[in-house]
C-alpha cells in the first residue's frame, strides 16, 4: 500500500496515548506489544501478561535480557520495581474477573458491530493459535485493537462481517490502524481521527464496512508522532 500512513512505532504511540494513568493493561502478542515501550514517563500504567506477571517492564536492551522472564509471546521483558510473578490459573482469574482495566489485541478482522477475529485465518501455513485473547476481549473492561487496516494483498480487514472465526462478538471499542483511529459505536464505525492527506473515499475504498465520520475529525500526521 502505498501513500501517507502511520509506522508501527506512530501507530503504538497513539494507543499509548488513550490509556489512563493508573490502568491495568494487558498487551497482546505482536504489534501491541510495541505499546509497552512508547508510554509516556509521567503515566505510572501495570502491565499484566497472561503467562503470570504483573508490573511486567519494557524490553530489556539487546543482550540483557533474561531468558526466564518473558511475556506471553517468549519475548523477553523487564519488571519494573514491585512488579509480581504469579501462577497461571491466579492471572486467567484476573481476566475473567474483569480486573484488567484495558487490552490492546491485534487483529486479523473487525467488523462493525466490534466482532474480533484475531486466532485462525484461511491462510495454509498460519496455524491457528487460541490463547488468552477469548478471555480478555470478554474480560477486560476496554478492548482496543492495533491492526493494519488491510492485508499484504490489500484485503480490508474491517468488515460488515467477520469471515474468520470469531474470538469474541462485540467487545472491540476502538481500532487503530496506519490511516485511522475509529471507534465502534451501537450505529456502526466513526472515524474519529485519519491520516493527514488521505481522503474520505481512499479511506473507505480500503474499508470493507461503511464508515462515518465525526464532526470534528483530527488529523494524523506521519512523522510527527
Amino acid at each position: 500500500m502505498t501513500g501517507p500512513r502511520l509506522s508501527l512505532t506512530e501507530m503504538a504511540r497513539r494507543v499509548a496515548r488513550d490509556i489512563p494513568d493508573g490502568a491495568y493493561v494487558n498487551l497482546g502478542i505482536g504489534m501491541p506489544t510495541l505499546v509497552g515501550d512508547v508510554v509516556s514517563p509521567d503515566k505510572e500504567i501495570v502491565f499484566h501478561s497472561e503467562n503470570g506477571i504483573l508490573g511486567m517492564g519494557p524490553a530489556p536492551a539487546p543482550g540483557e535480557g533474561d531468558p526466564e522472564l518473558i511475556n506471553a509471546g517468549k519475548q523477553p521483558v523487564t519488571l519494573v520495581p514491585g512488579g509480581s510473578y504469579f501462577h497461571h490459573t491466579d492471572s486467567f482469574m484476573m481476566m475473567r474477573g474483569g480486573h484488567i482495566d484495558v487490552t490492546v489485541l491485534g487483529g486479523f478482522q473487525v467488523s462493525e458491530r466490534g466482532d474480533l477475529a484475531n486466532w485462525a485465518t484461511d491462510e495454509v501455513g498460519h496455524p491457528p493459535a487460541v490463547g488468552g485473547a477469548m478471555d480478555l476481549a470478554v474480560g477486560a473492561k476496554r478492548v482496543l485493537v492495533l491492526m493494519t487496516h488491510t492485508t499484504k494483498d490489500g484485503r480490508p480487514k474491517i468488515l460488515h462481517q467477520c469471515t474468520f472465526p470469531l474470538t469474541a462478538a462485540a467487545v472491540v471499542d476502538r481500532i487503530y490502524t496506519e490511516l485511522a483511529v475509529i471507534d465502534v459505536v451501537p450505529d456502526g464505525l466513526v472515524v474519529r481521527e485519519m491520516v493527514a492527506g488521505l481522503s474520505r473515499d481512499e479511506l473507505q475504498a480500503r474499508t470493507g464496512a461503511r464508515l462515518g465520520y465525526a464532526d470534528d475529525v483530527v488529523p494524523l500526521d506521519p512523522g510527527q508522532g
